[in-house]
C-alpha cells in the first residue's frame, strides 16, 4: 500500500513587525531668539499705550498752562497745594465752551453770532480762513452728516492701480457738453492724513468699500501694514496666486467687498 508522502510543514507565519513609533523633534529655540521674541511682545503691548498717554498728557499740560491762568488764584487749588493738579484748565476749557454754548442758542447768542460772521466776511484774508473753518468745524461735529463716513478706492494715479481715499460729497456739473454727477473724494497721503488732494471723480468710476473710516484711516497712516483681515486674504501675489488660502486673488478690475458708489 502506498503511502501518500507528508506535505513539508509550513513555516510559522512571520510575526509582523510592529511600526517603529516616529518622534518628532523641535528645535530647540535658542536664548537670543526668545529674548528677541519677548522683547518684540512686550513693546507691542507697551509702545501704544505709553505713546497714548504720553500726548494725553502733553496735551493737558499744554491747556492747563494757558486756560489755568483764567481761574483767580482764590480759588486755584493748586496755589494752596505743594503740587499741581493736572486736568484742571482742561475742565475749566470744558467749562467756558459749555457756557459759550449755552449763550450761543440763546436769541442774544444768535444775533452776536450772525454779527460777527458779516464782519468777518468782509475782511478779504480772514473771511478764507474764517468760513473754511466754519465750515470744516460744522460737518465734521454735525451728528446727520455723512461726510468723511466712508471709504473708497479709485484709480490713481494710472489705471490698474488703486487708491484710497475718503468720499466728502457730491456735485453735479457739466463736462463735456453733458451733465456728469462728481464725486468729491479726498485722497489723504501716508503717513499724515490731514495732508492730501481733493478731487472730483465721476460717480461710476468710485468704489465704495464695505469699511469703517477709523479702519481706513489706520490703513493709510501705517502705510498698509494695519489692514483689515478680509484684504489681507484677498492679496494677490504678483504670480496671479493668493496670499492666503483659501481665498481668491483680487481681480483686477473689481475690489473685494466693494460696490459701485450709487
Amino acid at each position: 500500500m502506498n503511502e501518500t508522502p507528508a506535505s513539508p510543514p509550513r513555516p510559522p507565519p512571520a510575526a509582523e513587525e510592529s511600526p517603529v513609533p516616529i518622534q518628532v523633534v523641535m528645535p530647540r529655540i535658542g536664548f537670543s531668539a526668545r529674548w528677541r521674541a519677548y522683547l518684540i511682545t512686550g513693546l507691542l503691548v507697551t509702545a501704544p499705550a505709553v505713546f497714548t498717554f504720553y500726548v494725553a498728557w502733553v496735551a493737558i499740560r499744554f491747556v492747563d498752562s494757558r486756560a489755568a491762568g483764567l481761574i483767580p488764584p482764590v480759588y486755584n487749588p493748586n496755589t494752596y497745594l505743594p503740587f499741581s493738579i493736572p486736568g484742571i484748565g482742561v475742565l475749566v476749557l470744558l467749562a467756558l465752551l459749555t457756557l459759550i454754548g449755552m449763550v450761543t442758542t440763546g436769541y442774544l447768542g444768535r444775533v452776536i453770532t450772525r454779527t460777527t460772521d458779516r464782519m468777518l466776511a468782509r475782511v478779504p484774508f480772514v473771511r478764507a480762513i474764517y468760513g473754511a473753518t466754519k465750515q470744516v468745524m460744522e460737518t465734521i461735529l454735525s451728528t446727520s452728516s455723512t461726510t468723511f463716513r466712508q471709504v473708497v478706492l479709485i484709480e490713481y494715479p494710472r489705471r490698474e492701480m488703486w487708491s484710497v481715499g475718503f468720499m466728502t460729497g457730491s456735485v453735479r456739473t457739466r463736462l463735456r457738453g453733458q451733465d456728469e454727477e462728481m464725486v468729491n473724494v479726498f485722497l489723504p497721503s501716508t503717513p499724515n492724513p490731514a495732508m492730501g488732494y481733493l478731487m472730483f471723480v465721476p460717480r461710476r468710476d468710485v468704489i465704495v468699500l464695505d469699511l469703517p473710516v477709523e479702519d481706513g484711516i489706520k490703513l493709510v497712516m501705517s502705510g498698509g501694514i494695519v489692514s483689515p483681515s478680509w484684504l489681507r486674504e484677498h492679496v494677490a501675489l504678483p504670480d496671479g496666486t493668493s496670499g492666503s488660502e483659501p481665498g481668491p486673488a483680487l481681480p483686477s478690475r473689481t475690489p473685494q467687498r466693494g460696490r459701485r458708489a450709487s
